[in-house]
């Protein structure tokens, strides 16, 4: 099972501060843990939103609104992608983040094809299979 960690934004990521080296040294140590066991399959930080966009789609127009973007609860300030043999499994992981004040991490299941039952046909099976061999040849 694959696990997307979710890492929320905050007042301090959106204005551009950077973690001090005390913070770095523990989040690699942690990584180096998740990579060690396996578990680790990707992970980042992202800049603030006043360095994004989003696109917005309703009604067959795309419109494009640069950031930033004040919903701060919405915002996400870093990812991690995970294989775990179960949720609690992942769970036990997040638990050792080294994470404090009141964060909240959240944990999302990736969904994997089988999940999607008969509306996966041979056809698309095969697709997304090429689709992942020409992902894994371009890393």
């Amino acid at each position: 099972m694959r696990f997307m960690v979710i890492v929320p934004g905050s007042s301090d990521t959106e204005a551009g501060v950077m973690p001090s080296t005390k913070e770095l040294e523990e989040m690699t140590k942690y990584n180096e843990e998740l990579v060690k066991a396996g578990v680790m399959l990707s992970g980042d930080g992202l800049h603030p939103t006043s360095a994004g966009a989003r696109v917005r789609f309703d009604g067959g127009r795309q419109t494009v609104l640069d950031g930033p973007f004040t919903e701060a609860k919405e915002l996400i300030a870093g990812y991690w992608i995970w294989q775990c043999a179960s949720k609690e499994e992942a769970i036990e992981w997040l638990k050792r983040a080294p994470f404090d004040g009141g964060t909240e991490i959240e944990l999302r299941q990736v969904f994997e094809m089988d999940d999607f039952g008969d509306a996966v046909t041979p056809e698309l099976r095969e697709a997304n299979e090429r689709l992942d061999q020409q992902l894994s040849s371009q890393e």
